[in-house]
């Protein structure tokens, strides 16, 4: 079954490639070299087609959140992993109104452990899902090179699923219209290619300095 590895874009050409995102909805668009999707009060994304498997896959990609525009409660710029059970999903939920980055793994639309991080636009730049050896882990970047685990769980029984989608969504309740940007979907960025590193001190965020795409 085809892992996340292989869908890959760097958003360079200037037109929305129809066959990688034939799931995209709402008035997306590519352009500065970025995919861009509306964060204004109705859905909007840049989805993939519903034919992908998480397991030992990632997706990883540079996000640039919208403004917060006068929103009440959320102005959203997503990475999001679909199951085709409505609300069960995982990735990565970036709120401009609250300054939240949270890592989420939710069924029916709630997820009771999720992990909410203080946004940090340098530390939090990049992020990254990957499944491998049953766990999730959630990983976050300045750079695209090395990375810092911040969440783990065991990995969900759908990440083996071959009908799974990647979302870049753009969503906010109120406020001026504005825009998520998203760069670079699972490209490999130069760097360090050593093995994957671990510390073994406690139970904290593990770093990791491999750009390796997995799931190809």
């Amino acid at each position: 079954m085809p892992g996340f590895g292989l869908l890959q874009d760097s958003f360079d050409d200037g037109v929305r490639n129809p066959v990688l995102w034939s799931g995209s909805y709402g008035n997306v668009a590519e352009t500065g070299g970025r995919a861009r999707v509306p964060c204004t009060t109705d859905y909007s994304g840049y989805a993939s087609a519903t034919s992908y498997s998480l397991a030992g896959a990632q997706v990883a990609c540079r996000v640039y959140p919208p403004a917060a525009g006068g929103a009440a409660v959320e102005a959203l710029a997503e990475v999001l992993v679909l199951t085709s059970v409505g609300g069960t999903d995982a990735g990565f939920s970036l709120n401009a109104v609250t300054g939240l980055l949270k890592l989420i793994s939710r069924v029916g639309y709630g997820d009771p452990a999720e992990v909410a991080l203080t946004y940090s636009p340098t530390a939090h730049a990049w992020v990254r899902l990957w499944e491998g050896d049953g766990s999730l882990y959630w990983d976050t970047s300045p750079d695209g090179r090395t990375w810092t685990t911040r969440r783990t769980a065991a990995s969900p029984a759908w990440v083996g699923n071959a009908n799974l989608s990647v979302v870049l969504a753009g969503h906010r309740d109120s406020g001026t219209g504005d825009f998520s940007e998203f760069d670079s979907f699972n490209i490999v960025r130069p760097g360090s290619c050593a093995p994957l590193q671990r510390g073994l001190a406690g139970p904290g965020p593990y770093p990791r300095t491999t750009s390796t795409v997995r799931g190809v």
